[in-house]
């Protein structure tokens, strides 16, 4: 962009009349040069677009709002390095891609903090609240035991057989999700499954998933538009409308859940020897530790998660698998090998290394969540580069994925990890203190659902078309740009049989 390396001085001539006197002329200068020493930052030797009297952080903030976060942050990067320094919301942002300094970032406490304008996560309920983007350390402390517990240890293991059970009863109904012209909606197919799997091991209460997915979608769209928003933005009603309206028809829906999860809580003789997730919130606020609005959003979040990113990284793999078929080969042979006729098991879940190199390579390859947004708490140094405290950090690291130690970093290729990778080049879930709580669970999910869906059904995409021809949107995460037919796919039943039935 020509106005991120304007010269200030070419705009001051330009301004100036031919009439003007010298004098007023050389104050006028001398008053500009003062300008901007006043407002010259310490961290001015760090690579990235001028200051340019303001005109700089304008430019930036501008970009992320007309890019999406992700396009902007590959397009900086790409333009002045790996460690590069930019504005939102005029707050000084550093956008890292160079693994030592992600690094850095991930493993130490004084970045557990998130970034984000306050006015648009007030509206989503995320201030200070819940845990994906609370940036409230000391409440964010308190609450992350409670996705903790419910995210590992004995959950990891019924994970496994309500994965299975609810990829197979979704299958059976495919008509469901079936189109027209007898093509699967896979997004739907796998926010479905994702949706049905969190609900029986964290709520347990009967919902209308059609419904519950609409309303998860229009939420989602509603946390991306605001999370960058200038304050002005939120000044204008009808600008803010529709947004505000999805935020409340999920917070609303959700609630009524949560209320119906109350009421059968207060009328059972006997509580579960492990008890869920949302159980264990609302006894946590009958003690007083927490307040119903910490429980609703908490629930919310565990609710979201999965049909949010996971369902579309499997539809990302799912299309992967159909555009490399001797990948789909070497998976399915190690299915048969590790399993023969039956589902899968906790046991297996070692034994498949082709389909964990799969799942790793697909998210490095095509990651979903590409970005990491973080706050310093204090004043630090990171590769030689001053970080004040209150600098906004976002680790780019789907471009770092693509950048250091893969053999074949731009290709789709399992050769990739075939050799142990070490933690600081490939971190899809990131790490430390607040890496993603759920990422265990995650693999798990993944690998259960793939291989149940695998041995049942053959996948193929429309009219042999790949990955690189899905339009996709890279904001708060990369999404396919939804309503082409591109995303739709053909299931072909493969011939299987095991204990309890046979195809």
């Amino acid at each position: 962009m020509v106005l991120e390396t304007l010269n200030p001085m070419h705009c001051i001539n330009s301004l100036i009349p031919d009439t003007m006197p010298v004098a007023t002329v050389l104050i006028l200068i001398l008053m500009c040069f003062l300008f901007l020493i006043w407002n010259h930052e310490e961290t001015s030797s760090i690579p990235g677009p001028g200051y340019c009297m303001g005109i700089g952080p304008l430019i930036s903030h501008g970009r992320f709002l007309w890019m999406g976060v992700g396009n902007a942050c590959n397009y900086y990067n790409k333009t002045y390095g790996e460690f590069v320094r930019v504005w939102i919301s005029g707050e000084e942002t550093f956008i890292i891609s160079k693994s030592s300094s992600v690094f850095h970032v991930m493993k130490h406490w004084n970045y557990v903090s998130r970034f984000g304008s306050k006015l648009g996560l007030q509206c989503i309920g995320m201030y200070e609240n819940g845990i994906i983007f609370n940036n409230n350390p000391a409440h964010w402390k308190e609450i992350r035991p409670f996705f903790t517990r419910a995210l590992s240890g004995p959950g990891l293991v019924r994970m496994i057989a309500i994965c299975v059970e609810s990829t197979i009863d979704h299958l059976d109904k495919l008509e469901e999700v079936t189109t027209e012209l007898g093509n699967i909606n896979v997004l739907n197919l796998m926010r479905r499954i994702m949706l049905d799997t969190s609900n029986k091991l964290f709520l347990g209460i009967p919902l209308d998933e059609h419904a519950i997915v609409l309303k998860i979608q229009n939420y989602f769209d509603a946390w991306q538009a605001l999370l960058l928003k200038p304050d002005i933005f939120f000044k204008m009603s009808w600008l803010c409308k529709k947004y505000e309206e999805a935020v409340k028809d999920l917070k609303g829906a959700m609630e009524i859940l949560i209320e119906q999860k109350r009421q059968k809580l207060s009328t059972v003789e006997k509580l579960d020897e492990h008890m869920d997730f949302a159980s264990q919130l609302i006894f946590a606020q009958n003690r007083g530790d927490l307040t119903a609005e910490n429980v609703n959003q908490c629930v919310l979040e565990m609710m979201i998660a999965a049909p949010d990113t996971l369902s579309v990284t499997l539809f990302f793999m799912l299309i992967l698998i159909a555009e490399h078929p001797t990948v789909e080969e070497e998976m399915m042979r190690e299915i048969e090998t590790v399993m023969g006729d039956r589902d899968i098991q906790s046991d297996d879940m070692p034994n498949l290394k082709i389909v964990e190199n799969f799942i790793y390579e697909s998210m490095r390859y095509q990651p979903v969540v590409d970005l990491i947004m973080r706050k310093a708490l204090q004043d630090d140094v990171i590769d030689g580069y001053p970080v004040k405290k209150g600098t906004n950090i976002i680790l780019n690291i789907g471009r770092m994925h693509k950048l250091e130690f893969f053999p074949k970093p731009n290709e789709f290729s399992l050769e990739n990890f075939e050799k142990n990778v070490p933690s600081r080049y490939f971190q899809p879930f990131g790490f430390g203190p607040r890496g993603c709580v759920g990422k265990f669970i995650a693999m798990v999910m993944m690998k259960a659902i793939l291989v149940t869906l695998l041995r049942r059904c053959r996948v193929q995409t429309m009219k042999g078309r790949g990955l690189n021809n899905i339009q996709k949107s890279n904001d708060l995460s990369m999404h396919p740009i939804e309503r082409q037919p591109l995303l739709e796919m053909v299931f072909t039943p493969r011939r299987y049989t095991n204990k309890n039935q046979s195809d």
